[in-house]
């Protein structure tokens, strides 16, 4: 997958439901992974903070679902978090995916399981 930077680009997930694409924010910069979700009302798609090893949701406005994912987007876990708490680290995860809540089960994401990422405008490094 190479280096990521700030930008947009898809996440597919593979699975039981076929083929989801699904739209991705990517947060790369130390910046961007710092904003993340917080005072958003809503989430079209989802975000993908990386590198991160865990979240927390002070400051946010909804629940969400945050997927572990290894160097190889492996899905380590899936947990929803409502606001205000600290996610426990986890020491293999690479990256962490963010939704609305509930939005990861529909979309077949789950433990074990693995995603695909594809860079979209400004989103790949070297």
């Amino acid at each position: 997958m190479g280096r990521l930077r700030d930008g947009q680009g898809t996440l597919i997930v593979r699975g039981e439901r076929g083929e989801v694409s699904v739209p991705l924010e990517i947060a790369a910069s130390y910046r961007a992974r710092t904003h993340g979700l917080l005072g958003r009302e809503a989430v079209h798609g989802a975000i993908m903070l990386s590198p991160a090893g865990s979240v927390h949701t002070f400051g946010m406005r909804i629940p969400i679902d945050v997927a572990y994912l290894d160097r190889r987007l492996n899905v380590i876990a899936v947990r929803t978090m409502k606001p205000g708490r600290l996610g426990l680290p986890r020491l293999r995860s690479r990256h962490v995916l963010e939704a609305e809540a509930g939005a990861m089960a529909g979309w077949g994401v789950r433990a074990g399981g693995t995603v695909e990422i594809t860079a979209g405008t400004g989103a790949q490094g070297g």
